[in-house]
């Protein structure tokens, strides 16, 4: 990321090519998300939307021929589910972990929380740890604030709270960071060396904002482009030893033709020797391990300046 002059958003120096290995010596690392969210805008999620096609259709035959398809390709998946949502998918989900898949957290009902305030905010993720823990025998290890489709930015949202509140609720990761291709510590408290583990995210490899259609009419699917920013960057990564990312949403590349494309790339990365599928948890697990905060946060104050008026 030359834009950044080798900072992260959070003033942390990231690790350079050379720096970057993998289990067993593996040459790249694969993470694949399932957003199983159906939440359609910033209130998040809504009895319309669970009543919707999309639900109709992707917690069915969307779900099934998405787990059918990793499974031809043993690719295992971070499953992101909503607290709202984990009753509800109950036996799905303890089949997904059965199955080596991963669990997490996306929020109580995958809403705005910018806005919130802390004790609000705490709250609704202290209920959804409590809800997932409850449905899954155990708490899950990431959290996850994905965006949703009709967002004014393509990113997620989170608060000036979150963070910290991850931090003080015992969460390993956050599954969308966006200001390295590895993993990288999200930053709380620079004096403090105060951080939590983010995982790479990248709107551009999400399947949403390219699969849009029959939801919003014609015109709007663009799956080669889709399939061109999946193959650029893994080939990139993947010469670089780095790390890949790929989200995506069962009501939308659970289609068929959409299913060929995808099985289409995944049999293109089953040709790559030495690359590295694994879950949040496990990849978390490998990072905190082997690049513990404490000798590998690398933290200087970075060159970057806010501004009054700009919206970063």
């Amino acid at each position: 990321m030359p834009w950044k002059q080798n900072y992260t958003f959070t003033d942390e120096i990231g690790l350079s090519d050379d720096e970057v290995r993998w289990p067993d010596g593996r040459r790249c690392c694969l993470a694949v998300n399932v957003d199983l969210s159906l939440a359609s805008g910033p209130a998040g999620l809504t009895v319309a939307d669970l009543r919707g096609d999309r639900a109709m259709f992707g917690l069915r035959e969307g779900l099934e021929q998405l787990l059918a398809a990793l499974a031809r390709f043993e690719i295992k998946a971070t499953f992101a589910v909503p607290g709202a949502m984990a009753r509800l998918l109950g036996g799905t989900l303890g089949e997904l972990a059965a199955e080596g898949h991963e669990i997490a957290a996306h929020g109580l009902k995958q809403e705005d929380v910018s806005d919130l305030e802390r004790a609000d905010e705490k709250a609704r993720m202290d209920l959804t740890t409590e809800i997932l823990a409850d449905v899954l025998g155990r708490r899950p290890e990431g959290w996850y604030s994905l965006p949703r489709q009709s967002d004014p930015f393509a990113v997620g949202t989170i608060s000036p709270n979150t963070m910290d509140l991850l931090v003080e609720a015992g969460y390993r990761y956050m599954g969308n960071g966006l200001s390295d291709d590895i993993p990288h510590y999200w930053v709380t408290d620079f004096e403090a060396r105060r951080a939590i583990l983010a995982l790479p995210y990248f709107y551009h490899f999400d399947d949403q904002f390219f699969l849009l259609f029959p939801a919003k009419g014609s015109g709007l699917e663009h799956a080669d482009t889709l399939f061109g920013n999946w193959r650029a960057e893994f080939d990139a990564q993947y010469k670089r030893g780095r790390y890949f990312n790929m989200t995506l949403h069962p009501h939308a590349v659970g289609w068929c033709n959409r299913l060929k494309l995808l099985e289409d790339f995944l049999g293109y990365m089953a040709d790559f020797p030495d690359v590295w599928n694994a879950t949040g948890g496990r990849i978390a697990d490998y990072w905190l391990e082997t690049y513990p905060a404490d000798s590998h946060l690398r933290l200087e104050p970075s060159i970057w300046q806010d501004h009054p008026g700009s919206l970063s």
